[in-house]
């Protein structure tokens, strides 16, 4: 059915623009066919689709061929437009999880046709500029529907509720890779190959690989303890929720479907709130939050006593801090750095809210240096320690807003000779400060700072690794909008 809707729409694009290149109205056109001016309406806006003689009749009105009527050829001003109907674009792309209609949005197209090919004429020239793929699309799409819904989901909290109760696992104690081993083997009926995956070469980034028609899950044996049990922890997901439409590796390589990637992410929200139960980590939250000093170990010991992935535990902070502190204006950043390159790339960000200012940058620009998490990053690859911690409230040079920011660097667990930082921002407000009493502590570590060196106005900075070169473009463009400026007022007079 939506395929025939696809095609009725496309065929009343171009009845609607045949009839307007010969200037001429939906009464005109009625009167010269015989046809009612509601019934070409509904065509025109998709609705409808004549049968043959119908169109018969129009071709020769318009004086057209049959065959030009059919085709499902766009000229060039609505090619763009034919492109996404025809395309598996609005397919992929659960629209209902964002409350809209495909029907919607084809009743905007036909409305306004010319209009609206413009406008996604435009974006597909942002997307070729800024080099945006399909992926990162589809990825974009995903954080969006994150930050809907404040990245808490209640059914997947009690979907682990059920889990957990069905299968008599006290999540007031920290589980076992055999207590989920034991599930997926004899619940799921796994085979479990430890060996396999490390023979090639090829797949040495890769953690896990599962074969559905076999039942088989390969795992690396160079996945240590709290890998290996987010993995099984996500493969128990796909089972317990009934998931057909999946991913099969970890970490992914590539998806067919914007489906799988939101699937990818219910199955990685529900192993980390199993792994990290909520109502356990929100107790131990508020004696940390109640403390008049903040103690960095006392919460990397918060960490340790949960997982051995900082990760996990960051972002499993980013669906409880929302939820039941009510801390809503907070951003999750990772960065990858290979000391060799000198060059640190954000490779996954969530902003609760749309107002924070660490951003991913695609333009090549360099990140703040004066970033924690940045910081951190530089200082692992010497450390003794296997986890860098640190802290800073950060103020953000061109805004009033400052963030406590929190970061833990370590080696990448996927890469060797690569590290990984992870940071978690919380707006500074008198909201979080009532919450968590430590953010007055005057011995946190506070530090002025950008986002990009090119976009940065401090001046004299130490960590500088690239000239201000917007900011200077920016005053060059001021300097000669107010000389303008003053040569009109001088011959105005």
């Amino acid at each position: 059915m939506i395929e025939e809707e696809y095609i009725r729409l496309i065929f009343g694009l171009k009845l609607k623009q045949i009839r307007s290149d010969k200037n001429l109205s939906l009464f005109g056109l009625a009167k010269i066919t015989g046809l009612s001016k509601s019934y070409l309406n509904e065509i025109e806006k998709g609705k409808k689709y004549p049968k043959r003689d119908k169109i018969i009749l129009l071709a020769e009105a318009l004086e057209v061929t049959y065959d030009q009527m059919v085709s499902l050829k766009l000229d060039k001003n609505l090619a763009p437009i034919g492109e996404i109907l025809q395309s598996r674009i609005l397919k992929e792309i659960p629209l209902d999880i964002f409350g809209i209609k495909e029907s919607d949005l084809i009743d905007i197209i036909a409305e306004a046709p010319l209009k609206v090919n413009a406008f996604i004429s435009t974006l597909f020239e942002i997307a070729k500029h800024y080099n945006l793929t399909r992926e990162s699309f589809f990825l974009a799409a995903l954080r969006s529907y994150q930050e809907a819904n404040n990245n808490y989901f209640d059914h997947l909290e009690a979907e682990v509720e059920k889990f957990a109760k069905a299968y008599s696992l006290d999540l007031s104690q920290k589980l076992t890779v055999d207590d989920l081993e034991e599930i997926l083997i004899d619940e799921y009926g796994y085979t479990i190959n430890n060996e396999e995956l490390t023979e090639y070469k090829e797949l040495i980034y890769l953690r896990s690989v599962f074969v559905p028609k076999s039942k088989t899950l390969l795992v690396s044996k160079e996945a240590d303890t709290s890998q290996r049990m987010f993995i099984y922890a996500k493969e128990i997901a796909y089972n317990y929720l009934d998931i057909k439409e999946r991913l099969y590796t970890f970490s992914w390589i590539k998806f067919d479907s914007f489906d799988q990637v939101l699937n990818n992410f219910f199955a990685s929200y529900f192993a980390g709130a199993l792994l990290i139960p909520r109502k356990e980590l929100v107790k131990d939250l508020k004696v940390l939050f109640e403390q008049t000093t903040f103690k960095e170990n006392d919460f990397t010991s918060l960490i340790a006593k949960y997982t051995d992935s900082p990760e996990t535990f960051y972002q499993r902070l980013t669906n409880i801090l929302p939820k039941d502190f009510n801390l809503k204006n907070i951003f999750f950043l990772r960065f990858n750095y290979k000391p060799e390159r000198n060059d640190f790339q954000l490779t996954k960000e969530l902003h609760i809210t749309n107002l924070l200012e660490p951003h991913a940058n695609e333009n090549n620009e360099h990140y703040c240096r004066r970033w924690i998490s940045l910081r951190t990053l530089q200082e692992i690859p010497t450390a003794i320690e296997n986890h860098l911690f640190g802290a800073q409230i950060s103020s953000y040079n061109h805004t009033d807003n400052e963030y406590l920011v929190l970061s833990s660097a370590t080696k990448d667990p996927f890469r060797s000779g690569y590290y990984r930082s992870i940071a978690l921002g919380i707006m500074i407000s008198s909201h979080s400060q009532s919450k968590m009493t430590f953010l007055n502590d005057p011995s946190i570590l506070r530090k002025k700072v950008g986002v990009t060196c090119e976009t940065c106005q401090i001046e004299d900075c130490l960590e500088r690794v690239a000239p201000p070169k917007k900011i200077e473009r920016q005053l060059r463009f001021e300097k000669t909008a107010q000389t303008v400026q003053s040569l009109m007022e001088k011959y105005s007079g």
